[in-house]
């Protein structure tokens, strides 16, 4: 389970610029446990205080933010994120490199966003609730980034920690794949953020 990022939790400007080639490293590092494709164009990067406070380092650096207000905007945006203990929190991405099957592909997916899915094992899948920021699909077409939240009941994070299978998929018409079980390194890191 993770608590909020704080004022605290991160590190000033002048701080992170010293840091951030050995932080970078550290935080693509731990990424690779975070992170779980599906089929050839999808991807679920699962977030946590790690991969979340990289972001907001990033978006401080880049804005050039130091004011208490401006720090602040940026933990409201990005603390809805974290996982609470009874859930998963994951960026879905839609990875097509050429622009024009992107955007082909994108007018194809609607709806996709809502089957994606989580399932532990013997239990049944777990559709997400997407989006709670924005809505990110339009009439003709969806997004190549959507936000998920996975909430798991307390049998179900109770067997994710004793060890039981995970695995994920999207059932779209269009685009139909499953990762049958997720890498072990992987399964550690996501049991990490449960109660």
């Amino acid at each position: 389970m993770t608590s909020l990022l704080s004022h605290e939790s991160l590190m000033s400007l002048e701080e992170y610029a010293k840091a951030r080639p050995e932080f970078r490293a550290k935080v693509m590092e731990h990424k690779k446990s975070r992170r779980v494709a599906i089929g050839p164009d999808a991807t679920l990067y699962f977030e946590d205080s790690l991969t979340l406070q990289y972001q907001i380092q990033e978006m401080l650096r880049i804005e050039r933010v130091f004011e208490a207000e401006g720090i602040q905007d940026e933990l409201d945006v990005y603390n809805p994120m974290l996982p609470t203990g009874s859930n998963w929190k994951a960026t879905f991405m839609l990875e097509y490199p050429d622009p024009q099957e992107r955007a082909e592909m994108l007018g194809k997916l609607l709806g996709i966003d809502k089957l994606v899915w989580v399932r532990i094992e013997s239990f049944d899948k777990v559709h997400p609730i997407t989006n709670e920021d924005l809505d990110r699909e339009t009439e003709d077409k969806t997004s190549s980034v959507h936000f998920m939240r996975f909430e798991l009941s307390d049998a179900m994070v109770a067997a994710a920690k004793s060890g039981a299978k995970i695995s994920m998929g999207v059932d779209h018409a269009v685009y139909s794949h499953e990762t049958i079980e997720i890498d072990e390194a992987v399964r550690a890191s996501l049991v990490e953020d449960l109660a």
